[in-house]
């Protein structure tokens, strides 16, 4: 089929990109924004605009704040089939707490699990989920998007399809066809060295793609194979091998009870009631015991577990945003009482070297340059996969225009669709955020209507727009999607300037970074999307003019 083995590799990465690159375009460019996750959510609610906030006290703030906790009638709705009889109205039994926060967050993020009567599986909680001001405990909306980190973020990694972890299969599955195809790419382009420094725009278009798809390549080769091979390993257990909850139920089961004994964690309920001591002493504890250690006291994490019962600890986790690796230092005490019952000890050389992973590819450390060169790199994958795309067609296009086929333009408007819509889309969003009045109910899922309403209307622009490339032109609808992404962009910022007086004077006069750098990014969008529909009119130009001038030469 093939005479050497780089053709081999040549016709595998081709297809294996050309098949799964939609995917995974999704998924680099929305891990560029996940980045920067939670300023997109404070910059989508302005009710969060404040700096970031210490964990609270646990007596003052949170504890009211959990106890007025129920899941939602849409979570109870879900849950029912799996419960033998009834549901209760109220759920009194509370399974754990928990509280989480980073360096980047204003807000807090609250869960509380609540046993379930009845239930098929004893071990199966129901959850309720809240968001709360720490400086006063009041929760915010329910049906408030946090665009970030509850939309792009999951994006990256699951494309928010969850029915049956769906989402996460294809991504991954997506990730490794990248392993291969990064493999295959370098057997291709044995000259890896001179196409780091080979990039020519002037010449002709199908030479400058070829070139900035080698470039974007290259230069961000290792950070792709990185984050390809982390992603798959975070998720492996979870998702994607989860023997210990299917195969290995019974022996999961066993490791947690002997883990019990082993750490003095209790895992499960005594059945005896027995009250909480004051959990504001035991963070203070566990802050005294890092520091005399000189690790940074921030709380990220803090977990009560089988509250109201004599087997009820609280665990307390460091935010550990003073290193790459992504670790907690737990402290546990005995709820009762604040006796300390253990404290995390150090990873074992395997676990450190998962620790560091995971925190390298989670990126929850306090370092500023770092977070913009992953956001570089991941835009550069994205570039990549672009380039392929319009490399694929402009390489074909004019063969199948002579032979009357119609791959090279159904491939074109996918692409279309996949580089500016999915821009658009991201835009319509962020606009409509800002458009739709702030009372509306279920908000959040508008929201998200507009984001798939505005995706569906790119590729059935760039469909109906394709008829040129049949013929070896240019798709008018990449230049037209272009000058879209333009006036989107300019939108956003204006309507965030109507909408809540965040000009962006007043932003980076107060230095309010996370709402400034989101206006400065979707002004930087704005300018290079008008530069690059005025290049692509240029070029239709000349390309209508050189099919003119042959069809004269015809006659």
């Amino acid at each position: 089929m093939h005479n050497s083995f780089r053709q081999a590799m040549a016709w595998l990465h081709t297809w294996f990109g050309l098949v799964l690159g939609f995917v995974l375009m999704a998924a680099f460019f929305f891990g560029a924004l996940s980045v920067f996750d939670r300023e997109f959510d404070r910059w989508a609610m302005p009710a969060t605009r404040f700096e970031p906030q210490p964990m609270p006290s646990f007596e003052q703030v949170l504890r009211p704040a959990f106890e007025r906790m129920q899941p939602t009638p849409e979570t109870i709705e879900q849950m029912r089939p799996r419960v033998n009889g009834d549901m209760p109205r109220h759920f009194d039994t509370v399974v754990s707490w928990s509280a989480y926060t980073t360096h980047r967050d204003p807000v807090l993020a609250l869960y509380a699990g609540y046993e379930v009567p009845n239930a098929k599986d004893p071990e199966e909680a129901i959850w309720a989920y809240g968001t709360i001001d720490p400086r006063n405990g009041t929760a915010l909306r329910d049906d408030q998007l946090k665009i970030g980190s509850e939309f792009f973020y999951p994006m990256h990694y699951s494309l928010t399809w969850d029915w049956k972890n769906l989402g996460f299969w294809i991504v991954g599955f997506s990730a490794l066809v990248m392993l291969a195809a990064l493999v295959s790419g370098v057997v291709m382009h044995r000259k890896l060295f001179r196409e780091f420094f080979t990039f020519r725009p002037d010449k002709a278009r199908l030479r400058s793609t070829l070139d900035l798809h080698n470039l974007t390549g290259v230069v961000a080769l290792p950070f792709h194979f990185f984050f390809a091979f982390t992603g798959l390993v975070i998720f492996a257990a979870a998702y994607y091998f989860p023997v210990g909850h299917t195969q290995l139920h019974e022996l999961h089961d066993l490791h947690a009870q002997v883990e019990a004994q082993e750490t003095g964690l209790p895992h499960d309920r005594a059945g005896v009631p027995a009250g909480l001591a004051p959990v504001d002493a035991m963070v203070a504890e566990a802050q005294r015991r890092w520091a005399a250690k000189d690790k940074a006291g921030d709380v990220g994490f803090l977990v009560l577990q089988h509250v109201g019962d004599a087997n009820g600890y609280v665990s307390v986790y460091r935010a550990g945003t003073d290193r790459i690796a992504l670790v907690g230092d737990g402290i546990h005490f005995k709820a009762s009482t604040g006796e300390l019952i253990r404290e995390d000890p150090p990873a074992t050389p395997v676990g450190r070297v998962s620790e560091f992973l995971t925190g390298l590819h989670l990126q929850h450390f306090r370092h500023w340059l770092l977070r913009w060169l992953y956001v570089l790199g991941g835009l550069a994958g994205a570039v990549c996969i672009a380039t392929g795309f319009i490399f694929f067609v402009e390489k074909r296009k004019r063969q199948h225009a002579q032979q009357g086929r119609q791959g090279a333009r159904v491939v074109d408007a996918l692409a279309v669709t996949t580089v500016t819509g999915m821009i658009l889309a991201t835009l319509g969003i962020l606009v409509a955020n800002r458009l739709l009045p702030e009372a509306l109910p279920g908000r959040g899922d508008w929201e998200k209507y507009a984001f798939w309403g505005t995706w569906c209307l790119a590729l059935m622009h760039a469909v109906l727009r394709s008829a040129p490339v049949s013929k070896g032109l240019p798709n008018p609808a990449w230049r037209e999607q272009s000058l879209a992404i333009a006036i989107f962009a300019l939108a956003a910022v204006g309507l965030n300037w109507l909408t809540t007086g965040d000009h962006l004077l007043r932003t980076l006069s107060v230095g309010y970074w996370p709402v400034a750098g989101i206006d400065l990014v979707l002004l930087a969008t704005a300018g290079v999307s008008l530069w690059v529909a005025r290049r692509l009119k240029r070029r239709a130009t000349a390309s209508d003019a050189r099919v003119t001038g042959r069809e004269t030469a015809r006659v």
